[in-house]
């Protein structure tokens, strides 16, 4: 019994540490970041990986005075709240047929169904230059012109999060809505919306984080520096003949910080989401 007891103390201590290194390997670069944050110019270059005689938040001060957040994170919000009203709408109603609703011929729905996902395979980088020139010649500019992108990437994993957990709720639901009188319309809003607030919350979170932290499409489309989102904020730091690294550096910690704070807030959402079709199927 004692010998099983500290075998078993053993096997948690050897996993609580072996779970603590990934944890530093997968923060070190962040740390990192934050170490070059502290650091001069010229300092990164020769010393990229010591210490600092002294700490120096000079390139913060400097990224505060370049950058006018306010207005980035304006644009960044605006950007968020339009692509997430509109793919939210299209995903959802299209996950909630294609899971819940009896088709006459269910290879029909399984065509659907995998022309949606197949978005799965194809890499964001090679569509840069369709989408611009198309955005060219429908005339989408600036915002408008970077939401549908965002818009259309997103539709392949939200309709596999979506479709996933729908088909774990059971059917006994839908027919007991019905029986008491839900039109299609309540059904949806009363009955499987509020069932499927984990998944929900789950794309939500998953699709912020993308947006926030998305630099090809924004780069391309957005023309006027007026309206750049976060991203693209740190382009300010670019000159024609240097760059500044230092400025780059702090500018992205304060970037990154508050999606570690949403992150941090909203992970137990993430898992729940993740995890709740599997489970319940």
């Amino acid at each position: 019994m004692i010998v099983n007891k500290i075998s078993r103390n053993r096997r948690k201590i050897s996993l609580y540490i072996l779970l603590s290194f990934v944890t530093f390997l997968v923060m070190l670069p962040f740390l990192w970041m934050l170490l070059l944050s502290i650091k001069t110019n010229s300092e990164i270059f020769r010393m990229p990986l010591s210490i600092p005689d002294r700490l120096s938040f000079d390139n913060f001060r400097r990224a505060l005075n370049t950058l006018d957040f306010l207005q980035l994170y304006k644009n960044t919000f605006l950007i968020v709240i339009m692509t997430m009203a509109i793919e939210l709408t299209i995903t959802f109603l299209s996950s909630f047929v294609l899971a819940r609703m009896v088709f006459e011929n269910p290879k029909i729905k399984s065509m659907i169904y995998g022309f949606l996902i197949i978005g799965l395979t194809i890499s964001p980088f090679i569509l840069l230059f369709p989408v611009y020139k198309i955005n060219t010649i429908i005339g989408l500019k600036e915002q408008a012109g970077l939401i549908f992108p965002y818009v259309a990437s997103s539709i392949s994993f939200n309709t596999l999060l979506f479709v996933g957990y729908m088909k774990s709720l059971p059917s006994e639901i839908d027919e007991a809505a019905v029986i008491d009188g839900c039109s299609l319309r309540q059904l949806i809003l009363q009955v499987i919306v509020p069932m499927s607030k984990p998944v929900i919350a789950t794309v939500v979170i998953f699709n912020v984080l993308y947006i926030w932290n998305e630099f090809p499409f924004a780069s391309i489309i957005l023309q006027d520096s007026t309206n750049y989102t976060l991203s693209l904020g740190a382009s300010f730091f670019k000159g024609k003949y240097n760059i500044d690294y230092a400025g780059i550096i702090a500018s992205s910690v304060m970037m990154i910080i508050p999606q570690l704070l949403f992150y941090g807030l909203f992970q137990k959402n993430i898992v729940d989401g993740m995890t709740a079709g599997a489970i319940k199927g």
